[in-house]
């Protein structure tokens, strides 16, 4: 069966296919895998792989399991202990994805059973049989990719080899650039502008092809062709348009991208010529050369010696530093310096395997071999180096001692950390915000840490239930937990994992209306808050909960291959909400309206129409149903040009398109089309016709905008009927009939009863075509007063008689469910209206992650991004340095990484005070306004104003004011502000804002009164 036959469930995978794409993923669902070992590196890799859905997985360890694997392996239990560790854990990587077919080698590797993978993967090996079998792997035709990586302590390192000549189809994975033509030249080479609304992208030496070019029509079958000299709004083609005709008007150009043929050295070769490292943090840019030799002298320790060194083994340390020398001495390029403390790190935990390691490393890896089965995204060349020697005690080396195991699950991480350390992990208390694929992660990585394992707790909280989609990213679900709380469904999973894991799971939203569930003894007893949250205004919320506490947050988030890492550390960094993203880009309402030309202002279009017409509008049916003497009431009172629009909604959902049959669906869906896709466009070309001029002469219908064509109905076009039946589908549901299974003869049927009258242009008709027009807000008129009261009178005798026995059930958009028409809507509204602009057509996949503003997700990054913040969490149980934590940027598919210092918080400073956000004053006892004034003048300060949430309590403008002087402020938030100060609270906030000695606003920190 060809990759094209690859049937794809678009359902479970539809955040993959927006990272990777049809054509790709196909690739990706007929490759075999090959991992070797399956300690925590592996076990990792493997997750990884079975959710992205290859064909297969073989997974090979000859190898018995110990109780220290239980520290890093989260599909082995204590009594799986001296079985295989393949064996052991294969049903429940198949749990994983049953499209997947995994498999047991319980033989040894040999050259006739490599062939058989499209690329394969050895950790835990030695050396030699690395580079033996990387010699068969590369000199084989086709080349196997071959990849050796493994995480010792907090060092790692991945070795990559693609073979002699490897493709890549796309380095990056980000959208093709696109530019509007304005002009091109007719000369050698050609000059082409753009229109001045974004900044062209395109970078010299890339490649681009041309279309809808009017008048140098030759153009849109040359190429593609490189592009030079790229300047903000212009470029060179290297080709010669002089005899190509004169530009008229129209045309995009879109970037081309080219395969590009990597080539790779063997381990053999490559270890005396390593080439350039891939560097992680660019304050120990020196580091990467320096683990290469390292990594060589363990190789050569594990040879020799038959093992790793030990745990805290001095002796075994200075044999790896006297290789560690030797090795630098007989290297082609030695390094100037190799740190003995860092050997001594290394050798100390090279015996250790940390969750956290394991997961980072498994995304990084396990992408590696997404990329091999592929072709797509830019592989790692070739080698890569990485530690978290900051992760380390302050006071490395530990007494020996320390150091030794104990018989537990957890004497991997004890090898690297202590017992000390180990025990104060178990008594952490953690609040983990969200259940999703990140809050997967991180509840897995706990357990096995042994994070609130003896004393501590985790409260797991998400308001959301599992759907199908999630199966492919959130690995702790599986079938049979769709519509569960993922909350209960993640904590049942982390049990099975670790069973002493003292975790509480709830369903409660982190939000101002939950202070009541998480209050302040909560927030006050908790150690450290993580958050795995996928939207801006959540993060936010819980940053400033923490920032209120006191407490240290762990940041992450991820976008496709990207993902980013944010330590918030009280008293030491600025906090989350410190820096924004800029806004996104809206597109202006007129052209959504009326003048689109890409598809996603179609799409953003169909779906606003939707919630209009399917949500919206019958809501506002509802309030009226429910109340219409208040809803009557307050339109009068409003008066205005939108009260007007609502009671028109309201009297169109009620009166004038009510259903009372499927058939009245199906004409209610017949004449929008009418309406949206000929009359209005029909009116459109009307009032500005193609040939028309703006008042500068040049032609209306310029680029960006697409003059536009009617569609006329046709039965037989499939995307008219799914529009329909649909449309037709969705009303019936508002109206609550039943949506008969009618079939597309039976539905054309229907329609060619219905009667569509002509349509007829109107003169005078206002269209908005400026793009920087701001919608003002409206004004009341006596016309609009006397249109809403005709409106009003139709409505009360047109569905008065409703009231109190009839309801409408709006539908609330929900894109993952094929079954509810929603998608069907959007998608045909769409391209029905991409058709009227001659914009090319999507299908349902797209559309749904345009219009349902999917994020692209993969599991790879998020097991990366949850690996990067656990080994920050070492770092804060250590009440490590500022300089000691890192921030991470990376991005898998280039792959990138970013680390860097946490920005410190800024501190202000006045006379002998000094704050940062993180400060709060706290004043004790029952004040008054003018005590509160005088603490303030005592310093020095002006407190002109006094605020309660959005109320002014006090302030010194204002003479009535000074009446409040001799008040209790206590009194006064309760009176004026409506504040509710719960019975066990002992205080409450106020803004004081105040002016310096020369009379300056100054920024003071929050004010608590300690009243009780």
């Amino acid at each position: 069966m060809s990759s094209a036959d690859v049937k794809i469930d678009e359902d479970l995978h539809s955040r993959q296919l927006a990272v990777y794409g049809r054509e790709t993923f196909r690739r990706l669902v007929g490759a075999d895998v090959l991992i070797v070992g399956l300690r925590g590196l592996g076990v990792e890799c493997a997750k990884n792989i079975v959710l992205a859905g290859v064909k297969g997985l073989t997974i090979q360890d000859t190898g018995l399991v110990e109780l220290k694997d239980l520290g890093a392996q989260f599909y082995l239990k204590e009594d799986d202990v001296g079985k295989n560790r393949a064996e052991a854990c294969a049903a429940r990587l198949q749990e994983l994805n049953t499209a997947v077919n995994v498999t047991v080698h319980n033989e040894p590797i040999t050259e006739e059973f490599l062939p058989k993978f499209q690329a394969v993967l050895f950790t835990e090996t030695k050396v030699s049989e690395a580079i033996k079998w990387n010699d068969f792997c590369h000199s084989h035709n086709p080349p196997i990719p071959f990849i050796r990586a493994d995480v010792r302590g907090v060092f790692g390192s991945v070795f990559c080899d693609f073979g002699p000549s490897f493709t890549v189809t796309d380095l990056d994975g980000e959208e093709p650039h696109k530019a509007i033509i304005a002009s091109i030249s007719n000369e050698n080479p050609a000059f082409v502008t753009c229109v001045d609304d974004e900044r062209l992208e395109f970078d010299d030496g890339e490649m681009v092809s041309f279309s809808e070019i009017k008048g140098m029509d030759g153009l849109n079958k040359y190429g593609p062709v490189k592009v030079k000299n790229v300047k903000v709004h212009s470029f060179h083609v290297e080709v010669d348009t002089s005899s190509m005709g004169t530009y008229e008007r129209g045309g995009i150009a879109v970037q081309v991208k080219m395969p590009v043929e990597k080539k790779y050295k063997t381990l053999r070769e490559s270890i005396a010529e390593p080439g350039e490292f891939l560097l992680s943090d660019f304050s120990k840019f020196d580091r990467p050369p320096k683990l290469h030799i390292c990594f060589q002298a363990l190789d050569k320790f594990q040879e020799e010696e038959g093992h790793l060194p030990r745990p805290g083994d001095a002796g075994d340390a200075a044999k790896l530093l006297a290789l560690v020398k030797a090795v630098n001495a007989a290297s082609k390029e030695p390094v100037e310096e190799i740190e003995e403390s860092l050997v001594t790190m290394l050798a100390y935990g090279a015996s250790g395997e940390l969750s956290p390691m394991a997961a980072m490393f498994g995304g990084l890896v396990g992408q590696e071999l997404v990329k091999a089965c592929t072709g797509k995204f830019q592989p790692l060349n070739q080698y890569f180096y990485f530690d978290s020697a900051e992760s380390l005690p302050k006071e490395f080396p530990l007494a020996a001692a320390e150091y030794q195991p104990v018989g537990s699950r957890y004497d991997s991480q004890i090898a690297v950390f202590g017992q000390t350390l180990q025990a104060k992990i178990a008594k952490l208390k953690v609040f983990l915000v969200g259940a999703g694929a990140l809050g997967c992660e991180l509840i897995k990585n706990f357990a096995l840490m042994g994070i609130a394992c003896d004393g501590g707790s985790v409260t797991l909280t998400d308001d959301d239930v599992i759907e199908k989609s999630n199966l492919s990213r959130q690995f702790l679900f599986r079938d049979w937990d769709l519509k569960q709380p993922k909350s209960t469904a993640a904590a049942k999973a982390a049990l099975a994992i670790n069973p002493a894991l003292a975790v509480q799971a709830q369903c409660n939203r982190v939000s101002p209306d939950t202070e009541m569930v998480f209050d302040d003894d909560f927030w006050g007893n908790l150690d450290v808050v993580v958050n795995a949250l996928d939207n801006v205004n959540a993060r936010l919320y819980v940053d400033s909960r923490c920032v209120y506490f006191c407490k240290p947050l762990l940041e992450s988030g991820t976008l496709g291959t990207k993902c980013n890492t944010q330590m918030v550390i009280p008293a030491l960094t600025e906090n989350y909400g410190a820096s924004r993203d800029p806004p996104e880009k809206q597109a202006p309402m007129c052209t959504l309206h009326s003048f689109p030309f890409i598809i996603d202002h179609c799409l953003t279009w169909a779906r606003s129409e939707f919630e209009g017409s399917l949500e919206k509008t019958p809501s506002e049916g509802n309030k009226y149903l429910t109340n219409p003497e208040a809803f009557i009431a307050e339109v009068k009172k409003t008066g205005d040009a939108t009260a007007k629009e609502a009671v028109e909604r309201v009297l169109d959902v009620l009166v004038e398109t009510r259903c009372l049959t499927y058939e009245a669906c199906v004409e209610w869906a017949r004449k929008y089309f009418q309406e949206y896709f000929h009359n209005r466009i029909a009116q459109l070309v009307f009032t500005f016709p193609e040939d028309v001029r703006t008042s500068q002469g040049a032609l209306f219908w310029s680029a960006p905008k697409r003059f536009p064509k009617v569609l006329n109905f046709d039965t037989s076009d499939p995307v008219h009927l799914q529009f329909i039946r649909a449309a037709a589908n969705l009303k019936a549901e508002v109206h609550g009939l039943a949506k008969p299974g009618v079939s597309d003869a039976e539905l054309a049927a229907m329609i060619s009863a219905i009667k569509i009258e002509p349509f007829v242009p109107k003169t005078g008709v206002t269209i908005e075509t400026d793009p920087k027009a701001d919608k003002k807000a409206p004004t009341a008129s006596a016309d609009d007063e006397t249109l809403i009261a005709g409106l009003v009178d139709r409505l009360v005798g047109g569905a008065g008689q409703l009231v109190g026995s009839y309801k409408l059930a709006p539908v609330e958009f929900e894109k993952d469910d094929d079954t509810n028409f929603h998608m069907d809507f959007i998608s045909a509204c769409a391209n029905l209206r991409a058709r009227n602009y001659d914009i090319p057509e999507v299908d349902k996949l797209q559309a749904k992650l345009i219009a349902g503003r999917i994020i692209p997700a993969i599991a790879t990054t998020t097991a990366m991004s949850t690996g990067l913040v656990c080994l920050e969490m070492y770092k804060l149980l250590q009440d490590a340095p500022m300089e000691a934590y890192r921030n991470t940027f990376a991005n898998l598919a280039l792959p990138l990484f970013a680390m860097a210092e946490p920005i410190s918080s800024k501190k202000i400073t006045y006379n002998d005070l000094e704050w940062t956000l993180w400060d709060r004053w706290i004043m004790e006892g029952d004040l008054t306004v003018q005590e509160l004034l005088n603490w303030f003048e005592e310093r020095k300060l002006t407190a002109y104003s006094v605020s309660c949430g959005q109320s002014l309590i006090y302030n010194n403008f204002f003479a009535k004011h000074k009446e409040r002087l001799g008040r209790k402020l206590s009194e006064l938030v309760v009176e004026i502000a409506k504040l509710e100060i719960p019975a066990k609270r002992r205080h409450f906030d106020i803004v004081v804002a105040v002016e310096d000695e020369e009379g300056e606003d100054l920024d003071v920190p929050l004010v608590s009164i300690r009243f009780r």
